[in-house]
């Protein structure tokens, strides 16, 4: 199975550790990604604050790479596969507008979760699970970009997503249920309002804690940021301890198909996963 493959700026930054665990996913389950050729930065969470039509023309370039490779895309950030659908979209209704040449939409646009969240790939990820997670009692955490707007992001349902539920299951863990699984972080304003952050975050590691998960699961680079590095700060603004680390999903889907490299990713993170899964015997 070959799959074209945006990673966006983040995977090759910040969230690298996401990228590799991506890739080390599909080796495993022998899915071949073929990175866009010449793909550039989407505007992600700061364009279609400035300029309506920048917001449009960044991802629409990539997309008209996309359609012209004739693939699906796989696309793990949560803001770049929302700016991307948001493209499709302009693009199906004003090509000309935005392109030059046609464009018939060849390119189906997948984000993680729905992406393995099929009924032929969740059956191969049970088959390649060496080292269940068991005992690993975590929550699903969505954020807003994947899902909403749903008339955006085509979300079957934009309040209470499963596929991330369905994948955790797959590879053994204990998924706690929740309420907050799309309530926001603070998103992009991590550096502009810290303090909204910080509320919001900590209002995420509060219901985690409270139910039960011994960590959380998400599939945002932003997300994980927010509620990684400023974990520490929000426990000294409200007095607790929650030590909750904040796991992307491939992460723990490689982990759990015995990638022997997963250990390295566990170094990038603020709120450092070892002594947990190593307890569990994970480790």
């Amino acid at each position: 199975m070959e799959v074209s493959y945006y990673p966006g700026c983040s995977l090759h930054g910040m969230a690298v550790e996401y990228d590799q665990s991506v890739r080390a996913v599909c080796r495993t389950l022998n899915i071949a990604l073929c990175e866009l050729p010449d793909w550039s930065c989407c505007g992600a969470s700061s364009a279609h604050f400035f300029d309506d039509e920048l917001a449009v023309r960044l991802p629409a370039r990539n997309m008209a790479i996309a359609e012209r490779e004739g693939r699906e895309l796989l696309v793990p950030c949560s803001a770049c596969f929302q700016r991307l659908k948001h493209a499709d979209k302009e693009l199906k209704e004003d090509a000309a507008r935005w392109i030059d040449g046609p464009y018939e939409g060849k390119a189906a646009i997948y984000h993680v979760n729905e992406f393995f969240d099929r009924p032929e790939l969740i059956e191969i990820i049970k088959q390649n699970v060496k080292k269940p997670l068991r005992g690993l009692a975590g929550v699903a955490y969505y954020g807003c970009l994947s899902q909403r707007p749903p008339k955006i992001t085509d979300a079957e349902d934009a309040e209470n997503p499963t596929p991330m539920d369905n994948l955790m299951r797959a590879i053994g863990m204990d998924v706690r249920p929740w309420s907050y699984k799309t309530d926001c972080c603070g998103a992009s304003l991590t550096l502009s309002r810290t303090g909204v952050v910080r509320k919001l975050s900590g209002n995420l590691l509060e219901a985690a804690q409270e139910a039960g998960a011994e960590c959380l699961v998400t599939d945002c680079p932003m997300c994980q940021s927010n509620l990684d590095t400023r974990q520490a700060e929000i426990e000294a603004e409200r007095g607790k301890q929650y030590n909750l680390p904040i796991f992307y999903l491939t992460e723990l889907m490689a982990l759990a198909f015995g990638e022997g490299k997963s250990a390295g990713w566990w170094k990038k993170h603020f709120v450092d996963p070892a002594p947990l899964l190593r307890g569990k015997g994970l480790l």
